[in-house]
């Protein structure tokens, strides 16, 4: 919302853009859900009042300091999220109704519960893995014959010593020791693996063991010494090999604990969440190496998720596990953002030297990216999530691989990273190793997987080094406009995909509003922009194409 990428703070903006896409005031709200995370120190009750003398003084200064809820309570497990907030103020200043209350969740179990809501199985694994969150790194729960179990990970763990140790936060050591930024560059490490060798990873290995339990441990004593030796070994090879050493690591880790649940429980589902992830490498190896029947991947799987699954847990808690459970259904799409279509084409209009072509946007569309032009969709609600699914994506043939390096070169990022294209449901598996188990989870680009060699010559433009591809199926159901491009682009060529990357530049957050994708047609990022009405474009791109 404040157009600067991985900002932090506390989200007023993100709030009030909630508020309005819902059409609710505040003063409509019945409770209100948070996690146990970041706030400001104001709102806890333990604080002294010299401290909040102090915090005061910061306030005024601008500089306050958040202070994060679960380590206050692990250090002192006998008081709970309620003992020490001060619920009252925090709901006045949200401008809520007084008395209005609080459900504070549990970090790993929101990070859980949509890989079950979001499906219709009988029984499945539901496992988790990020760079922490309520003193925990993983967590397991088992639904089995109506009931969901916690295995591990869940509140009996706040605050208790033991031996765990993130597999996510060694990848974030890796990707800062590399020159990039942790909890944000990650899936670079992930694309420039396939350029690399392994030859760190018995080093890497000699730390984590896998307990019978499935637990992941690690011999530091603590997480700074897992990062100052994980940096240090990380510097000693060249980037490509240390990526592919730490993409190993992950993979080999999370796939042995992960295959000893599935093995022990005999489950035939697979339901992932957490920031880990988001690694498609990582979870295209879980689909193609356990003996499950589907997985799926939650679509926000990092933090973004986070408030999905503690309404469901807030849910759950009210209306109990049999009402919860009869509320389940599988996602067809995740376009819950902000809708600005009012405003395009009154945006467009003002934009300097753009005009409007007023043929049939579909047709146009799929001529023009036929010939090689580079364009951008724009319309409806935008994406949820890590990903563009054909609401704010731009949009290019995928015949040449040289239209890399144009849309690298204009988007200003890293010649390494894959381009993922979109395939319709029908001719998905003619194009991909596409099949029951990850079928379901490749609608969200959450998965990668091979592309069959007959396609490889076909689509050069969306095949990785290694072969793979992060594809996203579409029907016609979910987003037609997107949809039919595709088909007109294949009658077109005989190519059953486009690329689909995210409509935005490097480091900059995906295009939200109409303000932003005229700047992005103004300044040459795409040559034309499709909307439902009209296709946009600038003289200079409108004389290149003719």
């Amino acid at each position: 919302m404040n157009r600067s990428k991985c900002s932090g703070g506390f989200p007023e903006l993100a709030i009030a853009e909630v508020f309005r896409i819902a059409s609710v005031r505040p003063r409509q709200i019945d409770a209100l859900v948070c996690t146990r995370s970041f706030f400001r120190r104001r709102y806890y009750t333990h604080v002294s009042g010299f401290e909040k003398l102090r915090q005061q003084a910061r306030r005024l200064r601008g500089r306050e300091k958040p202070l994060e809820m679960n380590v206050v309570l692990g250090a002192d497990p006998s008081r709970t999220a309620y003992d020490i907030f001060d619920a009252d103020t925090f709901v006045a200043s949200l401008g809520l109704r007084p008395g209005t209350p609080i459900f504070f969740t549990n970090h790993h179990f929101s990070h859980a519960l949509p890989a079950l809501f979001f499906t219709d199985w009988d029984d499945a694994l539901l496992f988790t893995a990020d760079a922490g969150g309520d003193q925990v790194f993983y967590s397991h729960n088992l639904f089995r014959d109506g009931r969901l179990t916690n295995l591990y990970g869940d509140d009996r763990w706040l605050g208790v010593p033991h031996h765990a140790g993130s597999l996510g936060l060694a990848f974030s050591y890796f990707t800062q020791a590399l020159g990039w930024k942790m909890v944000r560059h990650e899936g670079k490490l992930t694309g420039l693996a396939a350029y690399g060798e392994p030859t760190l990873l018995p080093k890497l290995q000699r730390h984590f063991s896998i307990t019978d339990e499935a637990r992941v441990e690690m011999d530091f004593p603590d997480h700074g010494a897992l990062r100052e030796c994980f940096i240090a070994l990380a510097k000693s090879e060249t980037r490509e090999n240390a990526a592919a050493s730490i993409q190993a690591l992950l993979e080999n880790g999370i796939s042995e604990a992960v295959g000893r649940l599935v093995e022990r429980h005999r489950t035939r589902h697979l339901g992932v969440g957490g920031g880990v992830f988001s690694n498609v490498r990582l979870n295209r190896v879980l689909a193609e190496t356990l003996a499950i029947d589907e997985m799926f991947i939650v679509p926000p799987m990092g933090d973004d998720g986070l408030v999905i699954g503690g309404a469901l847990q807030f849910l759950l808690e009210r209306d109990g596990l049999a009402r919860w459970l009869s509320q389940r259904r599988r996602l067809g799409e995740v376009y819950w953002g902000g809708a600005h279509d009012d405003r395009i084409a009154q945006m467009l209009d003002r934009a300097t030297g753009v005009t409007p072509i007023d043929s049939n946007p579909v047709e146009l569309t799929a001529d023009w990216l036929a010939a090689g032009r580079i364009g951008a969709i724009y319309q409806g609600r935008m994406e949820y999530g890590p990903r563009a699914l054909g609401n704010r994506s731009i949009l290019a043939s995928p015949a040449d691989a040289r239209v890399n390096h144009a849309l690298n070169e204009r988007l200003e990022r890293n010649e390494f990273m894959p381009f993922g294209p979109v395939v319709s449901e029908q001719d998905a598996a003619q194009l991909f190793d596409i099949g029951g188990v990850n079928r379901y989870a490749a609608h969200f680009m959450t998965i990668a997987c091979a592309v069959n060699r007959e396609w490889r010559e076909r689509i050069p433009a969306v095949v990785h080094i290694d072969g793979s591809a992060r594809p996203q199926i579409i029907d016609r159901d979910a987003n037609p406009f997107y949809f039919d491009i595709l088909a007109a682009f294949k009658a077109r060529t005989g190519l059953s995909a486009l690329i689909n990357t995210s409509f935005n530049v490097h480091e900059e957050p995906i295009v939200n509003r109409p303000e932003e994708c005229c700047k992005a047609l103004e300044d040459g990022r795409v040559d034309f922009v499709a909307t439902a009405d009209a296709v946009w474009t600038t003289a200079v791109a409108k004389r290149s194409v003719s």
